[in-house]
């Protein structure tokens, strides 16, 4: 029955998601349909506990809480800010400002947890200061499009939440397992600009060096964000802080820097738990319909029958990541990421456990995908953000997707590149969780 029921979700989930219904919806219909037809155990019975359980999570408080942090960076100026004093930096390199882009995402993404936020936040500071200078326009879209998804790999990440919590791991350690990950990743996108400017210089203008005082002088500016960064990821490596703890430590801190920047005002506040109870509650529904989806599988033998078959097969730990990996990316041109890992990590995690599998190090390796599945056409919702940001900035200007598809191309490509790197390697994700105090 285990299998049966397993065939008969995924045709009911492929249909409910092409038709359009929401993830939380489609996890809900989808698990009293397979109750109603393949058991006789009252599963509106179970609804509520589950439901309470999942809500009232201590684990589970860190979401708002860094979400909330991070519609606070976004609103009070930070990212503005945070752009103008990387690019200092950076603009001598051969590449010029598309360095600045990556960069300001992945210290971006170290103090909030979307990368759809990231994308959009940047994005919107960035553009602007490329379409006067002679940039090549594809190049610097894909840079935007990629760095953005460093958002859910460079911790404070929703996505670490959400898969440490469905899979039981602990979420300090899977955010500790990202930071090496993450930063390989934007040294990686830097590279492809790096050696594009070298080769075709025409694609990037060679950016004079602002003078050494100015540089001294932007960097004092720096020094909040990073100990920002140390308040939230150095407290949880160092033992002294629960995830949760620290994002309450990170809202804090967020309001602090709102306050010394002048920047927080009624309006603010107001716009900032709007915005965050939105949020929040999206990600909270479909989390309890995963929930929900889990125990209904469990019940009806679903995870037991995926590991016989899976001892039964004979397929090797590798031979198996690789077939998770592929069925990952191709999923992953259609359909959410977030949606993507709440819907496959019932059946994904059986397999694991039967082949011993690390789930910290799988964990590194489904937010990659998950990153992937963000900029893969037709769908990678960041193509879509960087798309409509563009379009904003210069309406009169007959513009399509295709640049964006085109420009991100070879970010795509590095991401493969560093995923089949941490699978060679596990110790680059491992690495730094196993020197944590306690860990």
């Amino acid at each position: 029955m285990g299998f049966t029921a397993l065939g008969v979700a995924s045709i009911l989930m492929v249909v409910a998601f092409l038709l359009g219904l929401h993830v939380a919806s489609t996890l809900g219909l989808l698990s009293l349909s397979l109750m109603y037809f393949f058991s006789d155990r009252p599963l509106w019975d179970m609804l509520g506990l589950i439901a309470w359980n999942t809500n009232t999570s201590f684990v589970l408080v860190a979401i708002p809480l860094f979400i909330l942090m991070g519609e606070i960076l976004l609103r009070s100026g930070l990212s503005e800010r945070l752009y103008r004093v990387l690019s200092l930096w950076l603009r001598p390199l051969p590449g010029g400002l598309m360095h600045s882009n990556v960069a300001a995402c992945a210290t971006f993404a170290a103090v909030s947890g979307s990368s759809v936020a990231t994308a959009a936040t940047i994005g919107s500071v960035a553009l602007p200061a490329f379409r006067a200078r002679g940039y090549n326009e594809r190049l610097v879209l894909g840079s935007l499009a990629a760095g953005g998804t460093l958002g859910i790999l460079i911790p404070p990440s929703i996505t670490f939440i959400v898969y440490g919590v469905l899979m039981e791991v602990s979420i300090g350690k899977l955010y500790i397992a990202g930071v090496i990950p993450g930063v390989m990743l934007s040294l990686l996108f830097m590279s492809i600009i790096f050696v594009a400017a070298l080769i075709w210089p025409q694609v990037a203008p060679r950016e004079p060096a602002a003078p050494l005082r100015e540089q001294l002088r932007a960097a004092v500016h720096m020094l909040p964000t990073f100990a920002l960064i140390f308040l939230v990821l150095g407290t949880i490596y160092l033992g002294v802080a629960t995830p949760t703890e620290a994002a309450a430590f990170g809202v804090v801190g967020a309001l602090l820097l709102a306050l010394g920047a002048r920047r927080f005002t009624p309006t603010l506040l107001k716009a900032v738990c709007i915005s965050s109870a939105r949020t929040t509650a999206m990600v909270m529904l479909i989390l309890t319909g995963a929930f929900i989806l889990n125990s209904v599988l469990a019940i009806l033998g679903v995870p037991a029958a995926i590991s016989e078959w899976v001892a039964a097969s004979g397929l090797s730990p590798t031979a198996t990541m690789i077939l998770i990996v592929v069925f990952y990316l191709v999923l992953g041109t259609f359909m959410d990421g977030l949606a993507m890992m709440v819907t496959t990590i019932p059946v994904i995690l059986p397999i694991l456990k039967a082949l011993q599998i690390d789930l910290v190090w799988f964990g590194v390796i489904a937010t990659l995908l998950t990153e992937a599945a963000l900029i893969s056409p037709p769908e990678g919702l960041n193509l879509y953000v960087i798309h409509g940001l563009r379009q904003r900035g210069a309406p009169e200007r007959k513009q399509t997707i295709m640049d964006v598809y085109l420009g991100v191309l070879p970010f795509f490509l590095a991401m493969i590149a560093g995923l089949v790197l941490i699978m060679l390697f596990p110790q680059i994700a491992l690495w730094l969780p196993t020197t944590m105090r306690g860990g």
